[in-house]
């Protein structure tokens, strides 16, 4: 790994799912102290974004509250299932020889849901995105084998009937990679 530092291992996520578990009976995404609407909650998010594994106590100096509250406020998001807290690895921090982004046309027999599906299950897909404009699809993909970006394009982009067009980049420079999981949102 190219960067050792902590918070690179560490993120919180949370959930704009408008039916997880405790969610208000008139529909909006929670209520009190587990709403990650709350702006308390939101503090804490903030905090624990920064480093997932910061205690309970810290966070409580910080924001001038007790730990227990701290430690109700998080567990209760958790609970509702509007929060994760989990260990991942950000692809960005690994040093690959190869990180490109595809933008893709779907070709007319096919859909975006479909092409999505097809390449996500790849292992060098990394992120599929829906977008708007000429493209239909973006996607990154990283790989550390000298000839793996081209291998890629030649296995799974080109000459594939589900893909109209592609036009394919790779970064010069990252400048910011703020790495989030929304794995599972709704």
């Amino acid at each position: 790994m190219a960067n050792n530092d902590r918070s690179d291992l560490s993120v919180v996520a949370v959930r704009g799912e408008r039916h997880a578990r405790g969610a208000a009976a008139d529909g909006k995404r929670g209520s009190g102290l587990a709403s990650p609407d709350d702006a308390l909650n939101q503090q804490i998010v903030r905090l624990l974004q920064e480093d997932g594994r910061r205690p309970f106590n810290e966070i409580a100096t910080v924001l001038n509250v007790s730990e227990g509250t701290i430690r109700n406020r998080v567990n209760g998001m958790r609970q509702a299932g509007h929060m994760q807290i989990v260990a991942i690895v950000d692809p960005g921090a690994l040093e690959y020889r190869t990180d490109a982004i595809v933008c893709i046309r779907v070709g007319a027999t096919s859909t975006p849901t479909a092409v999505a599906a097809r390449l996500g299950q790849l292992d060098e897909v990394v992120y599929v995105l829906w977008v708007t404009g000429r493209f239909d699809l973006m996607i990154e993909m990283v790989t550390d084998e000298p000839d793996g970006l081209s291998r890629f394009l030649e296995d799974h982009i080109h000459d594939q009937p589900d893909i109209a067009e592609a036009e394919t980049m790779m970064g010069l420079k990252n400048f910011k990679n703020r790495f989030l999981l929304k794995q599972n949102w709704g």
